[in-house]
This record gives C-alpha cells, sequence and structure tokens, in this order.
C-alpha cells in the first residue's frame, strides 16, 4: 500500500479564544481562561452555569448571507472553518482537480442544540413556524457534505459522531486517506454548537460539568485537586492536511508534519474511562507505531485534559504506562481551561495547538493548575508557557463510549 507523507498547510479557527488561525493562537498565548457566565440563555434552574461562547462570530463575514441563512450555528462554523483554512493554506481551487480533495469532520451533536430551538417554534405555533431546511441543516454529516458544497470537491467524505475524540478522529482518517494515495488534500477537524438549554441541562443532569459558578474563569482546571468537571465550549477548526510533495513542490507554509494515528476503545463504561487507562494508553502506542516514533522522541503532550473527577488520573496512568520514566521528563498540557471543552472539536482545537506549539518553539500551560491532584503527578506546565523546540508532539482525545484516539505531529523540515 502506498504510504506518503502528509502536511498540515492551513488552520481555520472559530473559538472563544480568538477566530482566525493566528487570533486563535494570540488568545492562547496570552494565558487567559475565556470562560464566563452563561449568557446565551438563563442557566440559572441548572447547577452549572458556565461556558466558553464565541461570541463575534458572524456568519456573513465568512458565508454567501443567502446560504448562511440555510445552516444553522454548527453548519456556519463548519463552513465559515474550513474557508479559513483554505484560504490559509493558499490553494487555488481553480487549478485543482476537485475529485482529490475531500472533507472529514467530527462532531459529538451536529445540530442538536438548533433541533431543540425548532421544537419550541413547532410546540409554540406548529409544522409552519419550523424551518423548511430543519431536516438538512442538524444531521451530523451536514458539516462535511456542506463544505464539499461550499468548494465544489468531491473526494472522500465523512463526519463521525464519535463522542469527544471526534476531531482527533476526522483528522486521523483524513491523513489515512491522503497517506494511502486516496486524495491529495483534505479539509479536516470539528465543529460543535451545543450551548441550547437541553444540551446544556443533560450534561448538567449528569454532574459532569464544574459548578464553580461564583468563580467561572477558574472553574476548568485540569488536573488540579480541586477541578470538579469540564465547562462546556463551542465552535469549530478545521486543518488543511496535503501530501507533502504537492505542497513543497507549490512553496506552501507548513505548519507541522502529521505522522501517526492510532484509536481504540475501552469497551467498559459510557460515561467513566477505564481506571488503569490501558486502552487510552494503547491508543497512544498505535499512534507512536504508525509515525515511527520512539516514545523517548516526544517532547510535548498535548493531553485531553477534561478536568474531570475521573479521566485526568487515568490519562496520567496511560501516559505512565506508555512512556515510563520519560513521562516525568515531558511537558504535559491541559488546555481546556482557556476555552471549555468544545466536545466533538475539542481535538482540533488541541491538533491546531500542537501544529502552532512546534512552529513557534512554545508550549502553552495549563491554565488554572494551582495545586495538583496528587494523582497527576507529571509535569503538567502550571500557569505559564515555556519556550522550547521539540521534534514531536502527542495530542489525545478520549471521549463518552471509550473512544480514544491519539495523533503525532513532527516539526516541518
Amino acid at each position: 500500500m502506498t504510504t506518503r507523507r502528509v502536511a498540515i498547510t492551513g488552520i481555520g479557527a472559530i473559538t472563544p479564544v480568538g477566530s482566525g488561525g493566528e487570533n486563535f493562537w494570540n488568545g492562547i498565548r496570552a494565558e487567559r481562561s475565556a470562560v464566563r457566565t452563561m449568557t446565551r440563555f438563563d442557566p440559572e434552574i441548572f447547577r452549572s452555569h458556565n461556558a466558553a461562547q464565541v461570541d463575534d462570530f458572524r456568519p456573513d463575514d465568512h458565508i454567501d448571507a443567502k446560504r448562511a441563512k440555510r445552516l444553522d450555528r454548527f453548519g456556519q462554523f463548519s463552513v465559515a472553518a474550513a474557508r479559513m483554512a483554505m484560504e490559509d493554506s493558499g490553494i487555488k481551487l481553480e487549478r485543482e482537480d476537485r475529485e482529490r480533495i475531500g472533507a472529514m469532520m467530527g462532531t459529538a451533536l451536529g445540530g442538536i442544540g438548533y433541533a431543540e430551538e425548532q421544537l419550541g417554534r413547532f410546540l409554540s405555533a406548529g409544522l409552519r413556524a419550523v424551518d423548511a431546511t430543519l431536516a438538512l441543516a442538524v444531521f451530523g454529516g451536514a458539516s462535511s457534505c456542506n463544505i464539499a458544497i461550499e468548494f465544489g470537491v468531491s473526494g472522500p467524505n465523512s463526519t463521525n459522531a464519535m463522542s469527544c475524540a471526534s476531531g482527533t478522529m476526522a483528522i486521523g482518517e483524513a491523513f489515512r486517506q491522503i497517506r494511502h494515495g486516496y486524495a491529495d488534500v483534505m479539509l479536516a477537524g470539528g465543529a460543535e454548537a451545543p450551548l441550547a438549554p437541553l444540551c446544556f441541562g443533560a450534561f448538567a443532569l449528569i454532574r459532569a460539568m464544574s459548578t464553580r459558578n461564583d468563580d467561572p474563569q477558574h472553574a476548568s482546571r485540569p488536573f488540579d485537586k480541586d477541578r470538579d468537571g469540564f465547562v462546556m465550549g463551542e465552535g469549530a477548526v478545521v486543518l488543511t492536511l496535503e501530501e507533502w510533495g504537492r505542497a513543497q513542490s507549490r512553496g506552501a507554509k507548513i505548519y507541522a508534519e502529521l505522522c501517526g494515528y492510532g484509536t481504540t476503545n475501552d469497551a467498559h463504561h459510557m460515561t467513566a474511562p477505564l481506571p488503569t487507562g490501558a486502552q487510552a494508553a494503547r491508543s497512544m502506542r498505535l499512534a507512536l507505531d504508525d509515525a515511527h516514533v520512539a516514545p523517548h522522541e516526544i517532547g510535548y503532550i498535548n493531553a485531553h485534559g477534561s478536568s474531570t473527577p475521573l479521566n485526568d488520573p487515568s490519562e496520567t496512568l496511560a501516559i505512565k504506562t506508555i512512556f515510563g520514566e520519560h513521562a516525568r521528563r515531558i511537558p504535559v498540557s491541559g488546555t481546556k481551561g482557556y476555552y471549555g471543552h468544545a466536545l466533538g472539536a475539542s481535538g482540533a482545537f488541541e491538533a491546531a495547538i500542537c501544529s502552532l506549539s512546534l512552529r513557534d518553539e512554545w508550549i502553552p500551560p495549563t491554565v488554572n493548575l494551582d495545586v495538583p491532584d496528587p494523582a497527576c503527578d507529571l509535569d503538567y506546565v502550571p500557569r505559564t508557557g515555556r519556550i522550547t523546540r521539540v521534534e514531536h508532539v502527542l495530542s489525545n482525545s478520549f471521549g463518552f463510549g471509550g473512544i480514544n484516539a491519539a495523533l503525532v505531529l513532527r516539526r516541518a523540515s
């Protein structure tokens, strides 16, 4: 089977800390949380009141106004981030074989927030009040399909719904499409727009979210002993993945090389990770083996770091399982303290962070890590980022249903 190298040549981002790849990165470099008290709706009836919202998004800035009206927020995020990624890559579609370009996206909930809004209209005013495009706007596949329609690209296309690992899996599967010769360019990432009362309330009901309502900026605190759950976020990140040789030949800027991907399932529980972290560890091992990278060559890990009581210790165990004594020498940061947990989009956020970290030789901190949990005893880069050059990074994403996924990225060279 043909194996080809894969470059990351474009980043598009719609996030609570900034929109556009460089604005997103500047928000991370600022080392401040974007979590606030929810304003999208009144959260008073719920135990949790905090969220990481995208408040500056205007779809008409990115999408034709008529077309934007046919998309819900989740679809708008998808297309807007993809357009940014395509523009950032410098690819001129009019010169391309569009059958060799595809789209793969991930989302945990798709357009369920919009469906919730439309149900309210139906109950109050009947069927005629419901948006006629509802069925087409809210299904998960609307993400990658609308990207394909926007750019007229007819290569491999899919959207997975594998909970909080969705974005990472979309990037990993798109990577495989290029590596094995089925496509030359892929737009890949994740999109999520879950900030609606029923979606939000469903996670509040299972007590998965932080109730630090009097101090929202410090509510998401991965690996801290006082963490009490995740903070829900929203947004989208799309990467342009491109066959390495063609990216070089056209003089593209290359953020990083994507070189390994692994995924497993705990087969244990719908919400609780396997306590030993064994299958999370195996996903990392598969990604390392896929990249032909030894554990001691990893210089930074972007952790899933959900800020939940169960996930953070099990991820710590998983890292120790794979890296042994080297685990204590690797900087590891959980970056969800910045932008909350955008569910299926989070892995794409973090793949972008890893790419930019390699480019700029800077590792972001785990914001809000004040007193580490004794069970989380690795170098979790508390509070302040570090200037350091590394050659390989690992990005982890773990989700409900026991889904585990990991990516390995290499410095562009």
